[in-house]
């Protein structure tokens, strides 16, 4: 028993040193007792575009120091999307520290350096959300070049590039002394650019091609560099991967959370991009024009829009690009049709133009009263054709219906004005109206109802009854449908000459403003509660014997057209 116990404690002290021990080396013997554990630090390199992840609330740290004879430096942050704070300080050490200790590694270094004594001076300091250089001599008793990045608000991104040297760095492409986007011309689904070429791009060969304008277009605003512009792309595609998970539901566990945050505070920190992953970056852009033209023409836009537009001058041999000054401009509105006002209770007939499958019309009707209701009536002419009817008020649709030769009524109700948008959808030729009859598609008519709650009630039949047992020589009794409300009914008649046959009749949209006075029988008011009883009759007197007569009965409405019930035609007795 205590043999076995020994070997197993053995074999625990064996494995525990071959894998060492899971606490870091900073805590072991060789370090001194008053430091702690760092994380691991970044050197920044010379001549590299650096791309460096900027946790919000955190100051992220980068250090390099100078070659030898070097007199002249300069350094250059370029925030993303967002303000940050950056500082360069030089650092002068007493001493150095001793190259031996166990856990002091290269990128541990610059930190042992920061933790001993010695003297800082602040050299640069700089906020905002736009490019800043630094240039300046170098600082002589400097042992080391601190540069700290802090942002304002929230995490965001910022590239960083040092160069050593007194002449230009040729990182970053040079704008032209106008860096100002302007507007060629503005159409109604187009807009033009232009913009002034810039010498890094001139001053190369043809066959060498490094540089690429890239031209971005967007509703909400201008943006300051390509990485803004990146940066509102990759947010506006998380919106749409949102949306379109929102109805999906997984299942996490604590751990995968927690051990993911774990490595975040870890990596973020040490996170340096290199430029040929910059570089990478740049073909995804959906640029509306890329090359090296110095015009754009943006097409397929919305009429009578605002947008934006932004140009940027892209090294991709560097990985680096440069912000012209953005501009915006409004695409010109629709051409808008003639309006027609209607006026109350105006009996209007709308024709279309010729030549085309489909027409359309405006009109406008204010109704009267502080109710601010009102009747819309329509009824189209065409035995084919189909009148589409919309309705809206301030932008927003309120009825849309479709309307043939029956009688269509619209409420109206709650809005000042109101318009009316009439479209012909029919494609068959119009039936052959008869010689003297009205050339129209539709006809329509608009009244304010003052004390109305609703739409008028209709006849449940438009169908004309004549009764043979009452016939006689020189009369006829005819009988229709009315309504529960109190309407005046007219009567109309016309003597068919000989040979004319019993079918046929008037055109359903020939009021009685198309009849002659001489063939108006006689008008009547009808009213009955019960829709099941409401039927009238009226008996037609002064009639020729033997000979045949077409009668039309018309409601006539206080609002809306008048309605026509189906022609009828009786012939008279010839003996009695």
């Amino acid at each position: 028993m205590m043999a076995a116990l020994a070997l197993s404690w053995y074999l625990c002290l064996a494995v525990a040193l071959l894998c060492g021990s899971p606490w870091p080396q900073g805590h072991s013997a060789l370090a001194p007792e008053n430091e702690v554990s760092l994380r691991p630090t970044a050197w920044l390199p010379d001549g590299k575009v650096t791309s460096i992840h900027l946790p919000k609330g955190r100051t992220r740290r980068l250090y390099f120091t100078l070659k030898k004879k070097v007199v002249m430096m300069s350094v250059t942050v370029s925030p993303c999307d967002l303000p940050i704070e950056w500082t360069l300080a030089a650092r002068t050490l007493k001493d150095k520290p001793p190259k031996s200790l166990h856990w002091s590694t290269k990128k541990s270094m610059p930190e042992v350096w920061w933790r001993g004594p010695g003297t800082e001076a602040k050299i640069h300091t700089n906020t905002g959300n736009t490019m800043d250089t630094y240039t300046g001599p170098s600082y002589a008793p400097a042992s080391i070049y601190i540069l700290r990045l802090r942002p304002k608000d929230q995490d965001t991104r910022a590239t960083v590039y040092l160069h050593q040297g007194s002449g230009p760095s040729g990182a970053f492409p040079e704008l032209p002394s106008d860096p100002r986007v302007h507007t060629l011309g503005v159409g109604m689904t187009s807009v033009t650019l232009s913009w002034g070429p810039s010498a890094s791009l001139t001053r190369l060969p043809h066959t060498q091609r490094s540089y690429d304008y890239c031209v971005l277009v967007n509703r909400k605003h201008n943006y300051r560099n390509l990485c803004a512009a990146r940066e509102g792309i990759r947010k506006e595609r998380e919106k749409d991967k949102k949306r379109e998970k929102k109805n999906k539901q997984r299942k996490v566990t604590v751990w995968p959370i927690l051990k993911d945050w774990w490595w975040q505070q870890w990596d973020s920190d040490t996170e340096l991009r290199s430029p040929a992953a910059v570089r990478d970056e740049h073909d995804d852009l959906q640029c509306v024009c890329k090359g090296t033209e110095s015009v754009c023409t943006v097409s397929e836009l919305v009429p009578d829009t605002q947008y934006y537009f932004d140009v940027f001058l892209i090294d991709r041999l560097n990985g680096t690009s440069a912000a012209y000054t953005g501009t915006f401009a409004q695409t010109h509105e629709e051409a808008r049709p003639a309006i027609t006002p209607l006026r109350e209770g105006e009996l209007r007939w709308v024709t279309f133009r010729d030549g085309g499958s489909t027409s359309v019309e405006f009109f406008s009707f204010h109704p009267r009263g502080w109710q601010q209701s009102g009747l819309l009536t329509f009824q189209s002419c065409g035995s084919s054709e189909k009148i589409k009817v919309t309705v809206s008020s301030k932008g927003q649709e309120l009825s849309s219906q479709a309307v043939g030769e029956d009688l269509a009524q619209i409420w109206l109700q709650g809005s000042p004005s109101y318009l009316i948008h009439l479209e012909r959808e029919g494609t068959a030729p119009p039936r052959q109206a008869s010689p003297g009859a009205l050339k129209a598609s539709v006809k329509m008519q608009a009244s304010s109802a003052y004390h109305r709650q609703g739409v008028p009630s209709l006849p449940s039949s438009l169908q004309i009854k004549s009764f043979n047992r009452l016939r006689s020589c020189e009369s006829v009794t005819l009988a229709w449908m009315g309504t529960e409300e109190r309407s005046l009914y007219c009567v109309y008649r016309r003597r068919l000459g000989k040979g004319k046959g019993e079918k046929g009749g008037t055109a359903p949209c020939l009021g009685p403003e198309s009849r002659s006075d001489t063939e108006r029988v006689l008008c009547k008011y009808f009213q009955e509660l019960n829709p099941r009883r409401a039927v009238t009759t009226a008996v037609i007197g002064g009639l020729e014997p033997g000979v045949a007569y077409m009668f039309d009965v018309y409601l006539m409405r206080r609002w809306g057209i008048p309605i026509k019930y189906s022609s009828k035609t009786v012939r008279t007795r010839k003996e009695c």
